[in-house]
């Protein structure tokens, strides 16, 4: 599949569209660090992908930062989040992930491991293309 949406259907869109209207204070923080290419590629918020809504995805690097509060520690979201994780993984996506405390606290940090990651895809892109 090359779109950058994997199939996703219209209600996905229609919650991707709702989730975007309601960021938390979290995902807003770390959104004013992704936004207009300040990381050097174009991060989208809230984007449909399948079945599923990521945080903040990457097409060109296929790449999906997703950033988790503390329901993420419940038992059953944590075998959610595992499926989910494996699904769109098959999709020849990396996905990170950070928490809501991570994002708060220290957000210089998550940036530079976001960068890292960025300078490594785009490394891997360029030896492919060799």
């Amino acid at each position: 599949m090359s779109d950058m949406f994997y199939g996703a259907i219209k209600p996905i869109f229609a919650r991707a569209e709702e989730l975007r209207k309601n960021q938390t204070e979290d995902e807003k923080l770390l959104w004013q660090r992704l936004k207009r290419n300040q990381l050097g590629v174009r991060f989208k918020r809230q984007h449909p992908i399948w079945m599923y809504i990521a945080d903040f995805y990457c097409h060109e690097l296929k790449l999906v930062i997703e950033v988790d509060g503390s329901i993420h520690n419940v038992k059953e979201v944590i075998e959610n989040d595992m499926i989910r994780q494996e699904d769109i993984v098959s999709f020849g996506i990396r996905v990170i992930r950070f928490t809501n405390i991570e994002v708060r606290t220290d957000i210089g940090s998550v940036i530079s491991r976001i960068q890292t990651i960025i300078n490594e895809l785009q490394a891997n892109q360029k030896n492919n293309e060799k």
